[in-house]
């Protein structure tokens, strides 16, 4: 749960060093940490209520894969799960690979641009899509884009799990209303009072698509 590193494809060093970025979530009194409970409550509750002996999960710009891979570590029936997490930042990528391994997961830690549509081929269509962390980090036209394009990377009745921060103005309606326009029924959305992120759950109620090719889905700003 994560983004892009610090070198970004366009070329541009950002300020942001995305293997730092997860030390706040070693404090369990942090949004961060709060974020990430509320996310792994939700892939909790994904797996059981899928009871297929297997299933598919990607995780865009998935950091160190603490929200699969910490829900991953505590169930016994983690081994129904084959996941990609697709990261740019080789650090962080090496570390949810380490760990994939310590748990004994079929968990690919994928070191990749994940604004591009071929860095999911080979692991979509997905039966849980994983979208947290980035569309805070991202364009209003990119999470638009790629709100539209998330079929492609579904396979029938998926659920996909984003994030988003309120700070104004706050794009949480929007993006809200755009699921709804891709062809996704909400589920569930999380607005907690006391912090400004936000965690929205949906599941694909239209036909899913071909990943197919095309241009680039976002570019981490």
């Amino acid at each position: 749960m994560s983004g892009a590193g610090m070198w970004q494809p366009s070329g541009m060093v950002t300020a942001t060093d995305w293997h730092d970025w997860h030390r706040p979530y070693d404090d369990p009194g942090s949004p961060l940490a709060h974020r990430l409970r509320l996310v792994q409550e939700h892939v909790d509750e994904w797996l059981d209520e899928r009871p297929e002996p297997l299933l598919t999960v990607v995780s865009a710009c998935a950091g160190q894969g603490r929200d699969l891979l910490g829900v991953l570590a505590r169930r016994q029936d983690a081994s129904r799960v084959r996941a990609t997490l697709i990261e740019y930042d080789p650090r962080n990528t090496a570390l949810a690979r380490a760990e994939a391994e310590r748990l004994g997961v079929a968990v690919v830690a994928k070191c990749a641009d994940a604004g591009l549509p071929e860095s999911y081929a080979g692991a979509v269509p997905a039966d849980l899509v994983l979208f947290a962390g980035v569309f805070g980090n991202i364009g209003d036209a990119d999470v638009r884009r790629t709100v539209a394009a998330l079929p492609r990377l579904c396979a029938p009745s998926a659920t996909v799990i984003w994030t988003r921060t309120r700070r104004a103005p706050d794009l949480t309606p929007s993006i809200r209303a755009w699921f709804a326009e891709a062809g996704f029924t909400e589920t569930a959305f999380h607005a907690p009072d006391d912090v400004l992120f936000s965690v929205g759950v949906h599941r694909l109620t239209a036909a899913p698509r071909p990943l197919g090719s095309g241009g680039r889905l976002f570019r981490f700003t």
